[in-house]
């Protein structure tokens, strides 16, 4: 995908490259928001957004749950800033400039979304990043990540990568790393060379 943080200045830019680029971009939030409405939490859940960008995941969160408290990371400081603007300033707990590969915020937190950022990473730093998710969710809460996938046959490959900075792996892989994290995991929505992948950690039954 080409490095997004050209497009930064301009979210209306922005967001037209990546709708060309990913025509199902619009569907990718929608399945983010319905695994945020279908997660059997609280109403004000404590929510934790990678590779927050313009802030349209985190929009997404909102439709579903309008008391989501959002910290939000991203490398790019002029993409948060136009996050910061897109969403109400009630909803945002936190802004941390930071790559995926750097420590996590502190949690815990109820969710953690990501939409087409975590396939910047490669395999070691997503199967890291996946326990570190795991370690910051409090019990019974939910992972939803939509992003690129390596397809299955080299006709599916439709969204254009960049190498070097996209590094995308096999749904498969995806769910496995997501396993060995100690989630329960499936693939909710998939696309050739797109997955959505709601993993959620055990509720503590003592509790």
């Amino acid at each position: 995908m080409t490095d997004a943080r050209q497009f930064h200045f301009d979210p209306d830019t922005y967001l037209d490259m990546i709708r060309r680029e990913v025509p199902d971009y619009d569907v990718l939030q929608r399945e983010i928001a319905r695994a945020t409405r279908e997660w059997p939490g609280t109403d004000a859940p404590r929510v934790l957004d990678l590779g927050a960008g313009t802030g349209s995941t985190a929009r997404a969160v909102l439709d579903a749950r309008s008391g989501a408290r959002l910290v939000l990371v991203d490398e790019n400081p002029g993409m948060v800033a136009l996050a910061r603007e897109m969403l109400p300033a009630a909803n945002v707990e936190a802004v941390v400039i930071a790559d995926l590969a750097d420590p996590l915020p502190d949690g815990p937190f109820d969710l953690v979304v990501s939409a087409l950022a975590i396939h910047h990473l490669d395999g070691n730093a997503k199967q890291a990043l996946f326990a570190a998710v795991h370690d910051r969710l409090r019990a019974g809460g939910r992972f939803a990540m939509a992003d690129v996938v390596i397809p299955d046959t080299p006709a599916g490959a439709n969204t254009p990568l960049t190498d070097g900075y996209d590094k995308p792996d096999r749904a498969t892989d995806l769910l496995a790393w997501l396993r060995a994290a100690q989630f329960r995991a499936e693939q909710a929505w998939s696309a050739p060379d797109l997955g959505v992948f709601v993993a959620d950690k055990e509720p503590n039954l003592r509790e």
